[in-house]
């Protein structure tokens, strides 16, 4: 199994003392006792919510209030859903607080048959109207696989931009202020950046595509920096994380889930993509010596939802099933038009980083400090 590049050049191996984090991500420190600063930044973020308990509740009941209070159609907000645990969580939740919501699940050609289910048990029974938001196959498969052929980590990043591009486009079609997002810090909170840089850089998109790509793109809906300010300074749109105010077990969701509306399970974090299942279970530890499962374990570790021990031993079993491996590339190379040879050559070759393409990170990042101020300002007052 490899390893990332500049982890093996700068850090030699090290393993936090109070999560599971270690130098896969080059950028890690630690402190004196040996704690990371991963983990460490996410005690602090916690420890300064005063949103919990009854004031969590209390809030929540004013957003909910808001968010009825906008509705100018059939519809208060739209949610994203894509037969994981957490947006269909949410769903529920949603429902059980009186929203009236729009579901959108953006179909980038990969569902897996177990979420296509899942959205549909949990959208007829809550009786959520459900919209698909397909992309045109041809084009985002060109534009992923120049991703996957550039050698970074971020294979994943027209999905990441689709996504939020779609739910704000259905958002402003419809007249609906708000969307609702399944994201939260329970499962999310830690997650280094070195391991995904920033999916709205499209300067660093185009640049890929131009040299690796083969069609235009001429449908797929992007959102970058100016996207995001029009829908959400211009449009007022905004995102509510609702799974951050409400008591989330994910265990419990799961089961709850399970005994309600028939959900089943797809074997692992975002696993209800099946380009996302083979990406972080195979492509990432193989090639960049990157386990998602290190930073969700070390979210659960700190926010106790599993012990430190129990995660060691998750980690001690490989990311992938070795006896699916074959299976899977045959599944993705198809997909993706390319033989599984080439599929291994691709794998195989030495990983690189958005810095070894064009990109806009410095001047993104100084814009979007201006910006998160102006939204910051803006969203108090809307709330």
């Amino acid at each position: 199994m490899n390893t990332n590049l500049k982890t093996t050049k700068t850090l030699a191996y090290r393993l936090c003392a109070r999560c599971v984090m270690d130098t896969s991500d080059p950028d890690i420190t630690f402190d004196s006792e040996g704690n990371c600063n991963l983990c460490s930044e996410f005690v602090e973020r916690e420890s300064k919510k005063i949103l919990r308990g009854d004031a969590a509740k209390r809030e929540l009941e004013a957003r909910v209030r808001r968010i009825k209070d906008s509705r100018t159609g059939e519809y208060d907000c739209v949610l994203g859903i894509s037969g994981g645990t957490d947006s269909c969580y949410a769903a529920y939740i949603v429902k059980s607080l009186g929203l009236r919501p729009l579901a959108v699940h953006l179909d980038n050609g990969w569902n897996s048959d177990i979420a296509v289910k899942n959205i549909k048990r949990v959208t007829d029974q809550l009786g959520i109207d459900y919209q698909s938001y397909v992309l045109d196959w041809e084009e985002f498969k060109d534009l992923q696989l120049a991703f996957l052929r550039a050698s970074v980590p971020e294979i994943e990043t027209p999905t990441d931009i689709a996504i939020p591009a779609a739910l704000h486009r259905v958002a402003a079609e419809n007249d609906i202020k708000f969307i609702i997002s399944g994201g939260n810090s329970a499962t999310e909170g830690i997650l280094p950046k070195s391991w995904h840089y920033n999916a709205k850089d499209m300067r660093y998109l185009k640049a890929i595509h131009r040299k690796f790509g083969r069609r235009k793109l001429e449908t797929f809906p992007s959102f970058g920096l100016l996207s995001e300010a029009y829908f959400k300074l211009a449009k007022g749109l905004r995102i509510f994380y609702l799974l951050d105010y409400v008591p989330y077990d994910k265990a419990a969701a799961n089961a709850l889930l399970k005994e309600q509306f028939g959900w089943q399970d797809y074997g692992g974090k975002h696993y209800e993509s099946k380009i996302t299942g083979f990406v972080q279970s195979y492509i990432l530890p193989v090639k960049f010596g990157i386990d998602y499962r290190r930073a969700t374990l070390a979210t659960q570790i700190c926010t106790g939802a599993v012990t430190r021990e129990a995660a060691l031993e998750e980690l001690q079993r490989p990311p992938y099933d070795l006896a699916k491996v074959k299976i899977e590339k045959e599944y993705i190379a198809k997909k993706f038009s390319i033989s599984v040879s080439e599929l291994d050559a691709i794998v195989a070759e030495p990983p690189k980083s958005h810095a070894d393409y064009p990109n806009d990170e410095r001047l993104l990042q100084g814009l979007y400090s201006v910006y998160r101020r102006l939204a910051v300002r803006r969203l108090v007052r809307a709330f």
